[in-house]
């Protein structure tokens, strides 16, 4: 029986066609077999198949259409030397770049792995020295020459994100601003003000700083080499703290940021003896640093949290809320509840909250403190119960009453003392049955329990 659209006799079309369907069960093979496997992967396995339909149905004049070609190109580039291709894609690399570890890659896989956070080596898992991508012209050079040879376009490199691109030239001037951090004080005052600003504006150049170990060392220069705080410019420092506050928003520096030996004990120091935006700046920088959970405890063990209280205790309207933002944050873990404990915390947060300042910020902190027998006991020793309950009664923020119904859950669950002050409250006033009734779904838990231990305690009282 006669077939049509059989494949051409035409000995080379044949040989393609082989060649394609090897191509095709490779990347078959890939998607089956790895679960990592790329869009892209797929796009090509789809390529492939495009491009034999093509050579089956005899659909192509005696100069190939730009589809067919393209596709057939496409394909010979997918089999090229194995050092031409990426080793974390495993495609022909556009950009090959040289990492520290001395191992090429292309630049958008390499730097997609590294703005993840990573300081190693993918292949050696080496730790990097510096995140520096250096041009690998040999390597783009003799792939160029290869893709020559095989008839192929070599694609433009791909530029992976306004956000990491960075020019030769904004490099040098990064560079050149660290070295005047290391000069005479007009110097250092010129360039913690410009890198002050240019890590504001551009992601870029808070990228850069994660690019070598020394970066931010020599930042710290000017504050880490005075002998007393009484030497550092009130706008030096300023400035170089705010540079930091930058750094941090930065995800990948995070870690970075606060496992630098000299800047916990330069924010603590900057928290305690700076200009009022310098103090602020320097609570907010260790809220955003707090984001990480490694990073609140080093934070906490550095004893960072009694500045923070001080300067709450202060009470200037311009720093309150970063400070509250750095306490909430850091005492997310149980550690960091004893040592603001041990600190004061709760006597500072009282004082506020009776005087209304920062009341919804401070009672969550408040809540979250709680959960320390001290904590508690300092409540009750400072007048915080009748506080809480007249929030309770006149507030009209959900999250208010249900703060402080937690805490006064806590409080009579812990301390019998104070059950005759809430016995009283709810004949007064009715103020914890209204709440029971109409609360939040974990405020009328609270307010249940706290009834419903009063109730058990008269019944106690009457049987006796």
């Amino acid at each position: 029986m006669a077939k049509t659209g059989l494949l051409s006799s035409d000995p080379t079309v044949r040989a393609r066609a082989v060649e394609l369907k090897k191509e095709l069960q490779r990347l078959v093979k890939t998607i089956v077999d790895d679960e990592d496997y790329t869009i892209r992967t797929v796009d090509q396995a789809k390529d492939a198949l495009c491009a034999l339909r093509e050579l089956k149905f005899n659909k192509r004049s005696t100069v190939p259409t730009t589809t067919t070609t393209s596709s057939l190109k496409l394909h010979e580039a997918l089999s090229c030397p194995e050092e031409f291709k990426c080793p974390l894609s495993k495609e022909l690399m556009r950009d090959p770049v040289i990492l520290a570890s001395g191992q090429t890659y292309d630049r958008p896989f390499i730097q997609k792995w590294l703005s993840a956070g990573n300081r190693t080596c993918p292949q050696t898992e080496q730790v990097l020295s510096h995140t520096i991508l250096t041009p690998n012209h040999l390597i783009r050079d003799m792939i160029s020459q290869w893709c020559k040879s095989q008839g192929i376009e070599l694609p433009n490199p791909v530029m992976d994100g306004k956000e990491e691109g960075v020019t030769e030239a904004e490099r040098d001037r990064f560079f050149s601003l660290l070295d005047k951090l290391c000069a005479a004080l007009p110097q250092q005052k010129e360039a913690a003000k410009e890198l002050r600003m240019l890590t504001k504006k551009m992601p870029s150049f808070r990228a850069l700083f994660g690019e070598s170990i020394d970066a931010i060392p020599q930042l710290l220069t000017p504050l880490s080499g005075s002998k007393s705080e009484s030497c550092v410019h009130p706008d030096l420092q300023e400035d170089v703290i705010t540079t930091l506050l930058n750094l941090s928003i930065h995800d990948s520096n995070k870690k970075l940021v606060a496992e630098t030996p000299m800047v916990i004990p330069l924010l603590m120091e900057a928290l305690r003896s700076g200009t009022i935006e310098t103090r602020s700046n320097a609570a907010a920088t260790l809220f955003t640093l707090s984001a990480l959970d490694s990073n609140k405890a080093l934070i906490g063990e550095s004893g960072a949290l009694k500045p923070l209280i001080d300067l709450l205790d202060d009470g200037h309207p311009l720093a309150m809320k970063d400070v509250a933002s750095a306490i909430f944050n850091l005492c997310i873990i149980h550690e960091n509840k004893a040592r603001a404990v041990r600190d004061s915390a709760v006597s500072v947060i009282l004082k506020k909250i009776m005087d209304g300042v920062l009341v919804d910020e401070l009672l969550a902190i408040l809540a979250m403190l709680s959960t320390h027998q001290r904590a508690i006991e300092e409540i009750g020793e400072l007048g915080g119960v009748p506080c809480l309950l007249h929030i309770i009664r006149e507030s009209t923020c959900e999250r208010n009453k249900e703060n402080c119904i937690a805490i006064l859950h806590t409080v009579c669950l812990n301390d019998r003392t104070k059950w005759k002050a809430l016995r009283e409250e709810e004949s007064t006033h009715g103020t914890i049955s209204k709440l029971a009734q109409d609360g939040t779904s974990r405020a009328k838990r609270k307010a249940n329990g706290i009834l419903e231990r009063l109730r058990r305690a008269v019944n106690i009282t009457h049987t006796a």
